[in-house]
Order: C-alpha cells, then structure tokens, then sequence
C-alpha cells in the first residue's frame, strides 16, 4: 500500500528545479500512505515527473522500490495497492524469460505490462490498485484503477499540465492550483454526505472513476477515458442469466470462492490480522482466515461505554469460538472526540459518515500489533445485507398500491403544510419513528415519492440525508441525481438488485472505501477487502433474488457459508452499523466547538443559507428534535472549509 503522485508539464511551463521541487512536495504530504521509503522519478526531455511512498508489504528489499522501470528500460510504474495473483501472472510470463529482481507484485505487473500489454494485463488482474504506467517510447502516460475504486486516483489536467495523485492535498501543491469550490458538488454533498461520481469538491479536478482507464498522449488536447471494468454491465448481465443451480452447489461454490478470496489476501511480508465487528462480513471473514491459519489470527475490535453503540461482547464471544488472539480496546467519548479535529486532513474534501471515527480509531489499535488487516466491506452492497433493502421494497410495495390520483393529491397536501406543524404532529403520535422532527423529514421524502413512484426516485429518497439541499444553500442550483441519470439507470427489473447497483456503484466506491481507505492509510495501515473479489462480485450477480434475501433476512447464502464455522445463535440479531453516539455528542462535549462552525457569518461565507441550519441546530440542542446527519455534514463541510479554503 502507497502512495502516488505525477505531474506532466507538457509545455514546460516548469523548469527543472521547479518540476523537482513541486513533485516532492506533492509526494511528502502523502507520507502517511508510505512511510517506509520514497523517491521520484523524472524524464527531463518531457518534464514529467512520479513519486511514490512506500508502505512496504511484499518484498521488503530495494527491490520492490518504485518509482520501478522496467527491465527492457520503456516503462516507469507507480503503483499503490496489491496484486493477490502475483505468482500466477509470473507463471504466465515464463515463457519471456524474465530475470526477476525481486518478488513484489508492482514488478510482476510492470513486466505483464510490457510482455502481453495492458489490457491482458487488467483482465488477468486479482487485488486492489492504482497505478501510473509511463511509456517513455511512445510518450504515453497511463493511469488505472481497480475494478471498485478500492484504491483512490485524483487527477486534473489544465492548460497541458496533468497532474495526479491518491489524495487531493497533492494537488494543491501544483503551482497555479485555483481553489475554486464545485457548487453542484457541495449541492450533492448535502444530498449524500459525500461527492459522488468522478466530480471533486474542486473544479478541474476529478476522480478516475472505478473500473477506468485514462490516457494522455503527448500532442493529445485532452485525455481519453474509457471503462475496461463496468459493475452496471456485470450486474445486469447477471440479472438477465440468473443462476438455476441447486442451494447446496451455490452454497459449495460460494464456500469456494470466499475461501480462495481470503487465502489470496493472507499473502504478506508483514503481519496481519482482521477487523472483527462480530458482523456477518467480519466474521465470516476472520473465520475463513482462521480456517486457514497455522496460528491463532490476529483479530481487533473496538468497543464503546454507551452499550447502545457497542458491539465488542458479540465480537468477543465469536473470538472466543473461532480461538482468535483478539484485542479488545473500550473507547471512551474522549478518545473519540479527539479524532474530530483530524477529519479535515485525513478526508481533505468534505465527507460525511460519522463511523468515519470508529474506523480510524480500530485502524489505530491494529497497527500497533499489524500493518496489514482484512475487512468485511462488500457484503452489504453484493449479498443483500442492508435492512433498507428489506424495510424500503416493503413500503415502496405499500406506497405503489396507491392509486396515481391518490398519490398526487397526497403529495399536493403534503406541501401546504409546515415543517413546525408536521414536527408538532410527530412528536403527539405514538410511535417512536415520527417523534423529534422526523416526521417533517420523513413526510420531505415521501411526498417526492408520491410525486415520482419509481423504485428510484424511491431509493434515492430513502437514502438521502437532506432531500433539498436547495433549502440550506444561498443559492438555487438546479441538477439531477443520479438516480435519475438516464444512461445510468439499469435494466434490470428486480427492485432489490437495483438498489443493491445503486450502492456498488455509488455508496460503496465513495462512501464506504473512502472512509477505509482515508482511516487505514491516515495510521499506515493496509486495508483489504476479499469480499470485492471481482469473482465473487460476478458470483453474486447471477444470484436469484431469494438467495440473497429470505424470510425477512439479508445475506443469506453468505450466512449459510458462515454456520459452518460459527454457530448462527452467535451472529443471528439485528444489524447495528458502526455508529458513535452523535447527537448526543453534539448537545454535550461537541456543543461548544458546532456552535463556533455553525456561526451565522461563517455559514454565509461558505454558501449556506444560515436561518434554516441555525434553527434546526437550536432544535436539536433543546432536544426538540434530532438532527445530527444533516448537521454534521453542514459541521464537516465547515471543518474542511476552514482547513482548506
């Protein structure tokens, strides 16, 4: 796991000290990711330039350093991530009659690329990657990415200047760089709590979507981006060819595949172990780890003194069964407020998802005995596991027998009245899910999906933290969602399969991996997620919708694999998340430092409109009403805007 960074002046606006001293500032900043060696590589003909930090994993020795060229002398690579197939792609290559240098996965991959080419190369391909490929022949710069944006990959290109790097506060470092700030990304931002697609918070500057190539050649205007790896098409292809075969076969194949997944990210230099939530994806992660383990695995939970939020004693009984060496660390709410004053650098554009705390803070307690650990992300998203997929197609199914007429005069009733008045009404009903001002929020999301009922106008609502952000903005941008992308919206029929697409090509690539990725990196610490082996992913897509969801029960061939090695009275009980208790933490220990962040002038100034924030905040801190997903991403955009802007 690395860093990377580049910059190719093509008009040579840079002189070579300049060219120098730029691409080691933008590589110095993403030490965290690589603390264990860096260097640059520059081709002073083109003035380009790559850097690398390295967190050294496979081959410890100078041989696996990069910047790394090839042994034919074309290509340069920069490379962060790992290939978990290394020694089967060597295998392939023998009949080249290489003379390796060392056993690392970036010179295995390097010689692929110049032996059989790039796109047999990324076809052959089992990890987590991003990489520059530079061919110093035909002057072409390459950049890739990995099938599910596991690793991250920024670039700009302005004025014949590319530059690219695994973090944004590279980029800054580019001389020129203009902060300007994307209105429609900061519109999305309070839509989701974070930017999705391959828009940044800043213009000009973008994410090279999952799956994709981007190439620069010298003379081009502009670089050409293409998909070498489409989820959508694999999901629907899937769809469209459901798989007939018995549940025993589906359950010995499913076995199969999650054994080999594990065993292939078991492949380490240096120690490793598992996050253990005492989940479904953790364990059954950490038990296949076991399963093949000649020593007890090294598993890591982290638990919380608000028992509601804590999920360490499940963790610990599944421990206890699978004979793991757990480390189990209680944190206090001092320990989590600490980190909120580290969110602005380890996430540099605005994010989100406040289980972003727990995540770095279990990442934390895992370096100190690891430097590498597997994870359970990927399960949700492909199998079926999130409780919305359940609750939201049984109200959709309610909501779709209303008739047209019905529904329309119901969303026309709905807006005559007062967000005060539904919040009043709320708090006199009897049922726990309308008091606190969620009935005002609810009744938001419902009426658009009266107005629009359509399984994704639907889910696109469910999912939303603020279904207007034009409401807390001072000013009105119009755009769609990407729900409502027409080229995006997939074929399939099945509405649990559409949502489940939905969150592998949105939520997981820019929510979930991003806060893995930014938390694990943030303490040096290798992340790697065998559930998002792409066989496994294409296992999953052809996967009738029963085999997936059952009884009311999410994941359940997954379970079915699990019970094999973990007794379904430890792991059966409702999902909790990796949740903080935050809005209690807002009215008490955060009150102070919201209240500076959410100040009136300093609102104004980043474009927001301060009279509705400031009025859900008072409500909230009177416990009229709960508001903490809205506000802590209004109190995260702010915390990033004064770190950055």
């Amino acid at each position: 796991m690395c860093g990377i960074t580049g910059l190719w002046d093509i008009t040579k606006k840079l002189n070579a000290d300049g060219l120098h001293s730029t691409i080691s500032r933008m590589t110095d900043v993403v030490s965290h990711r690589g603390p264990d060696s860096g260097a640059i590589y520059i081709d002073s003909n083109e003035n380009l330039a790559l850097g690398h930090r390295r967190l050294a994993i496979i081959d410890l020795s100078p041989a696996g350093y990069q910047p790394m060229t090839s042994a034919c002398g074309r290509y340069v690579i920069v490379f962060n991530g790992e290939i978990y197939n290394s020694g089967e792609i060597r295998k392939d290559l023998n009949s080249s009659n290489i003379n390796w240098r060392g056993h690392s996965d970036t010179e295995t991959i390097l010689e692929s690329f110049a032996h059989v080419g790039i796109q047999k190369t990324l076809e052959k391909m089992i990890g987590m990657f991003a990489l520059a490929l530079w061919d110093k022949k035909d002057r072409r710069l390459v950049l890739m990415r990995d099938r599910f944006g596991v690793k991250p990959l920024y670039w700009s290109h302005i004025q014949h200047q590319l530059s690219f790097a695994s973090e944004l506060k590279s980029l800054l470092c580019v001389p020129g760089f203009e902060k300007r700030i994307r209105s429609d990304a900061q519109y999305d931002f309070l839509h989701t709590g974070y930017i999705y697609g391959s828009k940044t918070i800043w213009e000009n500057v973008y994410k090279l979507l999952p799956g994709h190539i981007l190439v620069l050649n010298q003379g081009d205007t502009s670089p050409k981006i293409e998909s070498y790896y489409d989820v959508k098409n694999v999901w629907d292809k899937g769809q469209a060819a459901q798989t007939n075969e018995s549940e025993e076969d589906l359950i010995k194949k499913l076995h199969e595949l999650l054994l080999d997944a594990v065993k292939q990210r078991m492949i380490s230099d240096v120690p490793l172990g598992t996050f253990l939530s005492g989940g479904i994806d953790s364990s059954l992660v950490t038990a296949l780890m076991q399963a093949q383990s000649h020593k007890p695995v090294k598993s890591f939970t982290i638990g919380f003194e608000n028992k509601k939020y804590n999920e360490a004693p499940y963790a610990r009984d599944v421990a206890r069964h699978l004979g793991t060496d757990h480390t189990e660390v209680t944190l206090t709410d001092r320990d989590a407020l600490d980190v909120i004053p580290k969110l602005a650098d380890i996430y540099d554009e605005p994010f989100a998802d406040s289980s972003q705390i727990p995540t770095y803070l279990v990442s934390k307690v895992a370096r100190e005995h690891v430097t590498v650990s597997l994870s359970g992300d990927g399960g949700d998203e492909f199998f079926g596991g999130y409780s919305r997929y359940i609750d939201g197609l049984s109200l959709y199914k309610t909501l779709n027998n209303i008739p047209a007429s019905l529904r329309h005069l119901g969303y026309r009733g709905m807006s005559y009245l007062s967000p005060d008045f539904l919040n009043a009404l709320g708090n006199a009903l009897p049922s726990r899910h309308f008091k606190n001002g969620k009935l005002s929020e609810r009744l938001k999301k419902l009426g658009a999906v009266l107005k629009d009922n359509t399984i994704d106008t639907f889910y696109g609502q469910m999912i939303a933290h603020e279904p207007d952000p034009n409401l807390l903005l001072n000013k009105h941008i119009n755009k769609e969602h990407f729900w409502q992308d027409k080229a995006f919206l997939p074929s399939i029929p099945d509405k649990v399969a559409r949502m489940q697409l939905y969150d592998a090509c949105v939520y997981l690539p820019d929510d979930i991996l991003v806060k893995v990725d930014r938390a694990s990196m943030a303490v040096s610490l290798e992340s790697r997620e065998p559930l998002l082996d792409h066989r496994l992913v294409e296992f999953a897509s052809r996967l009738p919708a029963h085999m997936k969801i059952r009884n009311g029960q999410g994941k359940y061939l997954l379970r079915q694999v699990l019970y094999k090695y973990v007794p379904s009275t430890l792991i059966d009980r409702p999902k909790m998340g990796f949740g903080i208790p935050l809005a209690d933490w807002l009215r008490g220990p955060l009150k102070d430092w919201a209240e500076d962040l959410l100040e009136t002038n300093s609102l104004s100034a980043n474009g927001f409109n301060p009279v509705p924030i400031r009025k859900k905040w008072l409500q909230h801190i009177e416990g009229k009403a709960n508001w903490d997903f809205i506000l802590w991403d209004i109190l995260m955009y702010q915390a990033w805007a004064k770190r950055w802007v």
